[in-house]
């Protein structure tokens, strides 16, 4: 055995946390092997829009090469982790076998059902690029299909369409979806009577986006329902079939489509022996280290990390604020230094609702509302678009649709 004078950092999955953690030790005296079953990195926060036929899928995707292209001490490994072996510190991806001294886990998350039956057989998760592609086909064959459809109760429900959770990405799909329908689609369809096409959006609590202040989920609610969005607030699904939804009052609503965005949990670890809590996150200390693991950390959607007793929100900004702090921290392992406390800003947050208009919530003590807020929107997202290309091909897709209301993209591909 030759001991290594320069240590080996592994960092599992190229989302915001770990794709930042990489970024953060770039050019630092660590070997990295950056570590993700796709080659590419997802913008999350314009998912929705490709569901909507609002963008095209490449133009939110990089290539994760490309990105780590300059950064000499990291490396790319196109794999699938299967177990870890936390004893002698290796990572298992079936023919490959990856050691390490620090690992970092940024897996992500991935869909929570609540147990709700029959909702992880018949409904549309939006959480990856694939389920993205597929709901925006489903959506458009509906369509196909209604215009030659004979029978009106069949025809209306393959025109309703349901969403589950009043969050950021059931909001801004509800709007954007009323917008497609609304815009080129009614132009697309000219024989088909747009007043049996719905869009209702589910949420069982008493408001929408309930991680910003009261003011500005009001302010959503009304925009969405100026729009034609059927809001449906304090409402439980309590069963998902093929061809419609039983909510908790015993309604019944008749549609072929139901988008479920109500939770999500991390993203899957089973039998890797990590505590985690009620909805799959790994348990980590104020460090981001995981007990009794003081070379494992946990950063982004995975984490239960909690500030003054509050949850942090599974968003970019704690991911990439957290993988700094990862990046650091073993840093100063490597140095003999002792791991500080991971400290979050809040930023804020901000949700579009459709044109001109969206909520938006800086430092957790400014609101704005409207065109202002709208504005806003778009700028934060086009800056932290990765790639000169992808924010150009967005922002041209987006001049298009705001200047003649059509959408390119809406096309049915495989």
């Amino acid at each position: 055995m030759v001991e290594r004078s320069v240590p080996r950092v592994a960092i599992v999955g190229a989302g915001f946390g770990g794709l930042w953690t990489a970024k953060a030790l770039a050019g630092k005296p660590v070997e990295v092997t950056l570590i993700d079953k796709n080659n590419y990195h997802t913008f999350f926060p314009l998912l929705y829009q490709v569901a909507a036929a609002e963008v095209d899928p490449g133009d939110i995707v990089h290539p994760v090469r490309k990105i780590l292209r300059e950064i000499k001490n990291v490396r790319f490994a196109l794999a699938e982790i299967q177990a870890v072996d936390f004893e002698t510190r290796v990572l298992d991806a079936g023919d490959l076998k990856i050691p390490y001294d620090y690992l970092v886990l940024a897996t992500g998350s991935t869909v929570s059902y609540f147990g709700v039956p029959g909702a992880e057989q018949y409904t549309f998760p939006l959480r990856t690029m694939e389920q993205a592609i597929n709901l925006r086909n489903h959506i458009l064959c509906r369509f196909e299909t209604a215009s030659f459809e004979q029978d009106p109760e069949v025809r209306r429900r393959m025109l309703t369409f349901v969403i589950v959770g009043g969050g950021p990405t059931g909001v801004e799909f509800a709007g954007a979806l009323e917008e497609l329908i609304r815009g080129p689609l009614v132009k697309d369809f000219p024989n088909l009577d747009f007043s049996e096409v719905s869009v209702v959006l589910i949420e069982g609590l008493d408001r929408l986006l309930t991680y910003l202040p009261e003011n500005l989920s009001e302010f959503t609610l009304k925009r969405l329902q100026k729009m034609g969005v059927d809001v449906r607030l304090q409402t439980m699904v309590n069963e998902v079939f093929p061809d419609g939804v039983r909510l908790q009052n015993g309604e019944v609503i008749s549609t072929d489509t139901v988008v479920w965005s109500a939770g999500a949990k991390g993203a899957a670890v089973d039998g890797w022996g990590l505590p985690t809590n009620r909805v799959g996150q790994i348990e980590v200390t104020e460090t981001l280290q995981v007990n009794g693991l003081p070379g494992v950390y946990v950063v982004g959607d995975l984490a239960s990390c909690k500030i003054d007793g509050e949850a942090l929100p599974m968003l970019a900004p704690v991911a990439t604020q957290q993988a700094e702090t990862a990046a650091e921290n073993i840093l100063r392992q490597v140095r003999g230094e002792a791991p500080e406390q991971f400290r979050y800003t809040d930023l804020g947050a901000m949700t579009v609702i459709g044109r001109n208009a969206a909520v938006a919530n800086l430092f957790g003590r400014w609101t704005f509302t409207g065109f202002v807020a709208w504005v806003m929107w778009l700028g934060v997202h086009l800056f932290r678009l990765i790639g000169f290309r992808n924010r150009l091909m967005v922002l041209t897709n987006w001049a298009w649709d705001y200047l003649f209301f059509e959408r390119v993209v809406r096309l049915i591909l495989p």
